[in-house]
């Protein structure tokens, strides 16, 4: 059987927080960094209720001084043979 990764949305938005933490970044910062008139994009992101778009994603990488794939949470599953 094959298996292929896929994000874990919880544990990604669970990671984003921790960085942010460790980068002493707070939400009202990177919402500026962004541009965002609201926080809410940010706090999905940290729920794992959405996932930031491949730009925003590289933005937040390099503002909080990690690489794209040091974000990402992934985890592998089992791929379904298609017939």
């Amino acid at each position: 059987m094959v298996t292929i990764p896929t994000i874990d949305m919880a544990k990604t938005g669970q990671h984003i927080m921790e960085l942010r933490i460790q980068a002493g970044l707070s939400v009202r910062e990177l919402q500026e960094i962004f541009g965002f008139s609201t926080p809410q994009a940010l706090y999905k992101w940290q729920h794992g209720t959405a996932l930031p778009t491949i730009d925003n994603l590289v933005v937040l990488a390099a503002v909080l001084g990690v690489k794209v794939d040091d974000i990402l949470v992934m985890t592998d599953g089992p791929m379904k043979a298609s017939a």
